[in-house]
């Protein structure tokens, strides 16, 4: 799918307008035709069936009773969704909140509320007595009999989405629903590992000889990357590697592309910054560690002192677990991707070791002085290990077994272990030695 469309559609997918305004649309075009249909067949029927027949006062005071409170209540379930998101984000983790933008049921509803008040109004208007201008008398019998339709949908949905909202704010709906978006992502971006020979992809290492950089025009997460729009930009001969990925943020003037050997880029930066969407949020696009991302924050936030709820946190253990047996058990994209003679390099992926110290490293960390927390890790680290070696997949244990020996080691502590201060000199080492200051 082009990159554009894909990065459009995700955002419609988030927006709680863009339903409502088809059904806005929708339900003008319903009135419209509904009173060519009343105009066609004529303005008096006495055999519509549950005596749907009206008067002008009763059709204008029935449309206006349908549009005054479905508009009513549209008020309502815009202040109830918001509100919704509001203890959500603060109860659980501000990054759950991009999940309830994507509920289709509340888009549906508000999508019928508006349509329904949206069709009444059209064809309110049309009504017309003797007494008025413009001659004749216009009752709409069949418009006014699809209106209490209408109304009577639009009071069901109501009752729907009140249940709807009072199950939303459950912390395992919650994590389910975002279990789910993040497999069914990763089934469809990572490959199934069948053996354990096929391990994290190989990276080579960055071109000795004169490069050119490709740098960010602006800051912001990126949320795709289109390596086949990459490929086609690059010269014969030449190798893109990719010093970024999905997921990351971004700040303006750091490296996007390292192109060796040096070319003249100035007719292709255009294009090839074109390739990477760059959006002031972080999406589940191609960023599979997203999920697994939320899951951990509800944990570590259920472990704050202002919250303390060790419960959710047991929850959100799992639910992170399931995610990452599942990301086990898959691999990462190529890492490499030719074309003839032109690669593109992705040159940072996360690996399976990684994405084990995302699911446990904060938690266990916030998890010390909770006994019961360590041994809710524990035993979802035994379970991943068993489901692991199970597949044959052995290897990729091996940081689950580190992690719950840190796990064990943390309980009760209440000074940083020595190795994740370790982890943390490696990485000023890697980074920052030999840089002149």
């Amino acid at each position: 799918m082009n990159l554009r469309l894909s990065s459009l559609l995700e955002r419609l997918r988030s927006s709680l307008f863009f339903v409502p305004m088809l059904a806005v649309i929708a339900a003008a075009v319903l009135a419209f035709a509904g009173l060519a249909v009343d105009r066609h067949v004529g303005t008096t029927l006495a055999d519509l069936p549950l005596g749907f027949t009206s008067t002008v006062e009763s059709a204008r005071t029935l449309l206006g009773v349908i549009a005054g409170a479905t508009i009513s209540f549209a008020g309502i379930a815009f202040s109830v969704s918001l509100l919704i998101i509001q203890l959500t984000s603060s109860q659980y983790s501000p990054r759950v909140v991009h999940t309830m933008f994507r509920d289709p049921f509340n888009k549906r509803v508000m999508a019928l509320v508006v349509g329904t008040f949206t069709y009444c109004v059209v064809v309110l208007r049309s009504v017309r007595s003797a007494l008025d201008p413009g001659g004749d008398p216009v009752i709409p019998n069949i418009s006014v009999a699809v209106a209490v339709v209408l109304g009577i949908a639009t009071i069901l949905a109501i009752v729907a989405f009140i249940n709807h909202s009072a199950h939303a704010m459950d912390v395992s709906e919650i994590l389910e629903r975002i279990r789910r978006e993040t497999t069914e992502q990763i089934r469809a971006e990572w490959m199934l590992s069948e053996s354990e020979g096929l391990t994290d992809n190989e990276i080579p290492p960055p071109s000795t000889g004169p490069t050119t950089v490709i740098r960010a025009d602006r800051s912001g997460w990126i949320q795709e990357i289109d390596t086949a729009a990459l490929i086609g930009c690059l010269p014969d001969g030449t190798t893109a590697r990719v010093e970024t990925y999905a997921g990351r943020y971004t700040i303006e003037r750091t490296r996007l592309i390292t192109i060796s050997p040096a070319i003249d880029a100035a007719d292709l930066e255009t294009a090839l910054r074109s390739a990477f969407v760059i959006g002031e949020t972080r999406t589940m696009q191609q960023d599979v560690t997203y999920g697994l991302r939320q899951l951990v924050d509800v944990a570590v936030k259920a472990l704050s002192p202002g919250i303390n709820d060790p419960t959710t946190a047991q929850d959100a253990i799992f639910h992170s677990a399931a995610v990452l047996s599942e990301l086990l058990r898959h691999h990462p994209p190529a890492a490499v991707i030719s074309d003839g003679d032109r690669r593109v390099v992705m040159a940072q992926q996360p690996t399976h070791g990684e994405l084990i110290q995302i699911a446990f490293d904060e938690t266990r960390r916030a998890a010390a002085p909770h006994p019961t927390v360590c041994l809710y890790l524990l035993a979802t680290l035994d379970s991943l290990i068993e489901s692991l070696t199970a597949e044959g997949l052995v290897l990729r244990t091996t940081e689950l077994h580190r992690q719950a020996r840190l796990v064990a080691q943390g309980c009760g502590r209440d000074t940083t272990l020595d190795e994740d201060i370790e982890s943390v000199n490696d990485t000023y080492a890697h980074k920052f030695n030999g840089r002149s200051r």
